[in-house]
């Protein structure tokens, strides 16, 4: 990553503050893709599961729900933040769901158990060796289980990232480089054919990967200048493109929030802006 911070510090430090802080509003706007993803996890009561990259708990409470008392879920993740919303929501939960462990952990190297299923929902992409991360999974899954998981089709498909990117990328006073291959990020697995490879390689003998699309909320509110303003919030502050004003002095901030709150205004309908997401929908086993 830039500055050669880690993974781990990278979602310790403030940005895994700032998605704890924002959990609703980011569950909230990938409920169309979590039902896609539990649509085709075959969970059912009595399993074990392994939520990896599971964030403030969303998809593990879900996975729990539907396992029942009888299973078990663990929730892995390596920002001590987000882990801690979830812990807070799973004690608030209502009976009847399976016991939760959330665990700090790197599923690229830790042992936590076996498990018969494996779920998640674009957490699999920011493995420093994702060889050795999706071999270590398979060896934790059970015979028989199967791993479902979400990841990013190409950037130029996710009109959610494209439109507010396209609209900052000629305020910047440099276009910053494109990742380079293989590097964790949101868009390591744009491509089909080589994750396909990969997870071959790694293990796994039956392997789908079916293109999903959806289109989802970025902001809404009472009015469409509403729904405007918190979409422009949720591009510059949370979205994969937060990290190109991060930094920015106050003045091209201003200008970046001026410029993508135009550019989404021509999708803003009845309150909400909805733009097209596109994923791969994975199953491996």
């Amino acid at each position: 990553m830039a500055g050669g911070i880690t993974q781990a510090e990278y979602w310790n430090g403030e940005v895994g503050t700032r998605w704890a802080r924002n959990q609703a509003v980011l569950d909230a706007m990938f409920v169309p893709l979590t039902e896609a993803l539990f649509a085709r996890a075959p969970l059912v009561p009595g399993k074990t599961v392994l939520d990896i990259g599971c964030g403030a708990g969303a998809t593990t409470l879900e996975a729990a729900r539907r396992v029942g008392p009888g299973g078990g879920v663990t929730g892995a993740d390596i920002s001590a933040p987000l882990l801690a919303v979830g812990r807070d929501r799973a004690e608030a939960e209502p009976p009847g769901a399976a016991p939760i462990r959330f665990v700090e952990a790197d599923v690229e190297a830790a042992d936590l158990g076996r498990f018969d299923q494996v779920v998640s929902r674009f957490g699999v992409m920011f493995f420093p060796d994702s060889a050795r991360a999706f071999a270590n999974v398979r060896r934790m899954l059970r015979p028989g289980g199967r791993m479902t998981f979400l990841c990013w089709r190409v950037l130029s498909e996710n009109a959610w990232v494209r439109v507010p990117r396209d609209a900052v990328l000629p305020l910047l006073p440099e276009v910053p480089p494109p990742p380079q291959p293989d590097a964790p990020g949101p868009f390591r697995f744009a491509e089909a054919d080589p994750l396909v490879t990969l997870l071959r390689g790694t293990g796994f003998d039956s392997v789908t990967c079916d293109a999903l699309d959806r289109d989802i909320v970025i902001g809404q509110g009472e009015t469409d200048a509403a729904a405007i303003a918190a979409a422009t919030h949720v591009s510059l502050n949370l979205g994969p493109s937060s990290h190109l004003v991060r930094e920015a002095a106050p003045d091209l901030r201003a200008r970046a929030e001026a410029a993508v709150a135009e550019a989404l205004r021509r999708h803003a309908a009845g309150g909400a802006v909805r733009l097209r997401a596109a994923c791969w929908l994975v199953q491996a086993g």
